[in-house]
């Protein structure tokens, strides 16, 4: 090669901006300060002898960014309670590294831990029963069995019986066998399928539930004996039912054991469907609770049978909750009287794909034998519209698979509430909630697991990293004078962060602010007329009269919420010197059903208005400078940021969309949620009636009207568009149109393709590389 095409060591890659490299070393230094953040996943408490002590296991996680991937860690400590009531933890000198847990479940009494390794490629699942000090059996289970254990947090069911010598868990079904060729054609079974002369073919396609789970088989119900090593599927379970969440039945001496969990039928109960719609972030897909006897049956070629499609079979699961669409997180009481669940029929019977949940209760029968008409109760009813500062209704991602005190009728569970995430109290006889984090916090709470009556619980906010807390109840503390719950702070490993991440957030602050509803129609309903909320985050040192650019962050979903807890990236964008303001438009969760289903047909308006008049308050309150703003979402996020540079083209001086939703007419038919497209353009009920798979003209049209590509040709805001390109949920051509689009109207536009990545765009190096490009390009723009 001659000199002038030599590559000079010192100048920027291929397609980085030369003028930026300054701008790309410093912050990614200052980016990866806060990705190395830890995050508390979940935890477990075990008691010890003696009563009065015990020890907690938190699962901690780190991004991987060399490895591109998530690195798990458990850390350990022994809980010390004094006579004098004091608390101390003292903690393992070093965390443990999971490499290669897929999950992990402690048996009923703490004396087993079950270790689940899912392996990749033809290598079998790994079930490893751990003791107090040593591996105590492994359990190998081949891929003609079933394949990967669902680990998901959604599907995922992994259930001890009482007595620990079974486990029920849900695992994919076993691979179909599929047609092998040769060069002479098609070769009958029982060839050799792995001679050098042929090659397997694809079989026919199945249908899977969409992102996140795009390739993975049904979701089957299986029994493992941890003694004998011998797996069976649980038989009584119809092939169109998908499978999750099992929970063991209380044991009845002298009658068959059952098991309990949540089906979804495979057309998503519709007659109108005819493919399993996606199901990630969707709770509009109906779904009930099942009871099925735990037979274990075996051919006699030792191969596994599904004895599920005859309903004339005694073993036939029984449907426990037929006169409600939805129900799921089946948990039982500890004297097994009482199967507690949830229920998103508000969003099944709606089609809006998240809306405030109820909890609802079966009396369990006395003889341990479930049948199809037992009464359901309804614990906590769907709040249509709160009173200012009550109770806004249940908004729950997930349950402890024990959250009861120790009355055997009190549950604590994590819940929305507005802006935060606060810890309820519930009690399933009386259905009286109340609310256990502290009522005058702004930070976001999140139950991890419960120490006897007390609770160990972690907290943060925009500007504080996660620490752990740890609840007393007022009733067993009568040293404590104030209503409710006592907390202290623990003093951890994880709260330990640098320096220079310490000094930032110092200087930082935030409020929740209220954001009155603009010109609000007596057609509306009362909670739709209620004020919504944005997070303000900004500088606590920021001279009189001078104001900091200002980015305006927005969720997706629509039925999302940001909350008040601590977001790395947004942490990361604020220590750049932004403000934040982060909005929670009407339509998000926590602020009553009426105030949800108003969005719904009014997209693309009631959202878009309700951004710009959280921005007009900050600006009439002198907290921001209005040539001084940038806007910056994903997914539903992106579509508010695609509408806002187009129907207020003079008001942002950057944008960045994530994963966006552009073009409605292009998504419905890529989509795998084109149900949303109707349902969101139309309204609830009406996008209901006219989904289908091939959308008319007429419909073409409206969706078309609905989208940010209607306004694009007044668009002039230089736009980062940052994509995966294994997206199913909105798949990248929508995002990739649009930026043509804008390029082709001599818009300035930046697009980075994450070719591995989903809707998420969540892998180590993806989410890096994302917000680092953020940061610059906004920084580009406010120089």
């Amino acid at each position: 090669m001659d000199a002038l095409g030599a590559v000079s060591s010192k100048e920027a890659p291929q397609g980085l901006d030369v003028t930026n490299e300054e701008a790309f070393a410093s912050q990614s230094k200052l980016l990866q300060e806060f990705a190395s953040i830890s995050s508390i996943e979940k935890a477990w408490v075990f008691e010890t002898d003696n009563g009065s002590n015990s020890r907690a296991m938190f699962s901690v996680s780190q991004p991987n960014l060399l490895g591109n991937k998530k690195r798990t860690h458990i850390l350990s400590s022994h809980i010390s309670k004094e006579s004098n009531q004091s608390l101390s933890f003292q903690w393992a000198p070093f965390p443990v590294e999971m490499s290669g847990v897929s999950t992990m479940v402690p048996s009923p009494s703490g004396l087993k831990m079950l270790v689940i390794r899912n392996q990749e490629n033809d290598s079998p699942t790994q079930f490893e029963i751990w003791g107090p000090s040593q591996l105590e059996k492994e359990i190998h289970i081949p891929k003609s069995v079933h394949g990967s254990v669902y680990t998901d947090g959604w599907f995922e069911g992994i259930s001890w019986n009482s007595d620990e010598t079974l486990i029920a868990y849900v695992a994919e079904d076993p691979s179909p066998s599929k047609p092998v060729f040769d060069g002479l054609g098609y070769k009958k079974r029982g060839s050799a399928e792995k001679d050098c002369g042929s090659w397997k073919g694809q079989g026919d396609w199945d249908e899977d539930w969409g992102e996140t789970y795009a390739g993975k088989r049904r979701p089957a119900l299986f029994v493992i004996n941890i003694f004998s090593g011998d797996v069976h599927v649980v038989d009584g379970i119809s092939k169109s039912l998908s499978v999750g969440q099992v929970v063991w039945a209380p044991m009845v001496e002298g009658l068959d054991q059952y098991l309990v969990f949540v089906g979804w039928p495979s057309d998503c109960g519709s007659p109108k469907v005819v493919r399993k719609l996606g199901i990630k972030y969707c709770y509009n897909r109906p779904c009930s609770i099942y009871a099925v006897r735990a037979c274990l049956h075996k051919s006699e070629t030792d191969k596994l049978q599904t004895i599920g499609d005859t309903t004339e079979d005694k073993n036939a699961a029984v449907n426990l909750t037929q006169g409600i669409s939805s129900a799921f997180f089946p948990r039982f009481s500890p004297d097994g009287k009482s199967l507690v669940f949830l229920s998103s029929k508000s969003a099944v019977d709606t089609g809006a794909h998240s809306a405030t949940d109820s909890l609802h209760r079966i009396d369990w029968p006395r003889d341990g034998k479930p049948y199809p008409s037992l009464k359901i109760f309804d614990v906590v009813p769907v709040v249509m519209c709160a009173e200012d500062g009550c109770f806004p209704g249940l908004y729950c991602s997930s349950f402890l698979s024990k959250p009861w005190l120790s009355d055997g009728e009190t549950m604590i569970l994590s819940s929305y509430w507005g802006s935060t995430q606060v810890i309820l109290s519930v009690n399933v006889l009386s259905g009286s909630v109340s609310r256990a984090s502290p009522t005058n916090s702004s930070s976001s709470w999140n139950v991890l697991a419960l120490d006897g009556d007390n609770i160990l619980a972690v907290s943060s906010s925009p500007i504080e990293p996660p620490e752990i807390k740890y609840g007393y109840s007022i009733e067993n503390k009568e040293r404590i004078a104030s209503v409710g719950w006592s907390w202290l702070d623990v003093s951890s490993p994880v709260s330990r962060y640098s320096e220079k991440v310490r000094s930032l957030l110092s200087s930082l602050q935030f409020s929740i602010m209220k954001i009155p509803v603009s010109s609000a129609s007596e057609n509306l309903t009362k909670g739709a007329r209620k004020p919504y909320e944005a997070i303000f985050v900004s500088s606590n040192a920021v001279k009189s009269g001078a104001c900091n650019p200002l980015i305006v962050i927005l969720h997706g979903g629509p039925h999302s919420v940001s909350l008040t807890n601590f977001n790395k990236s947004q942490a990361f964008l604020s220590s750049l010197g932004y403000s934040l303001l982060i909005v929670n438009y009407r339509g998000s969760l926590g602020f009553g059903e009426e105030a949800l289903q108003s969005l719904p047909g009014k997209v693309g308006s009631q959202d878009v208005n309700d951004v710009l008049a959280a921005l007009d308050h900050v600006i009439e309150m002198g907290l921001v400078d209005p040539s001084k703003v940038a806007v910056l979402g994903g997914s539903h996020g992106g579509f508010l940021t695609t509408h806002l540079i187009g129907q207020a083209p003079d008001r942002f001086v950057a944008a960045a969309a994530r994963n966006p939703v552009c073009n409605l007419a292009l998504m419905v038919g890529t989509s795998d949620i084109p149900d949303w497209c109707y349902v969101e353009a139309y309204g609830g009920s009406e996008g209901k009636a006219y989904f289908t798979e091939a959308p008319s003209l007429e419909h073409l049209h409206v969706f078309y009207k609905k989208s940010p590509i209607s306004h694009l040709s007044k668009v002039k805001t230089p736009t980062l568009f940052l994509l995966g390109a294994q997206d199913l949920r909105v798949p990248i051509s929508t995002g990739l149109q649009y930026a043509r689009a804008l390029k082709e109207n001599g818009v300035e536009v930046k697009v980075i393709v994450f070719p591995n990545d989903i809707h998420g765009i969540d892998r180590p190096q993806s989410d890096f590389e994302s917000f680092l490009n953020i940061g610059v390009w906004f920084n580009k723009y406010f120089k």
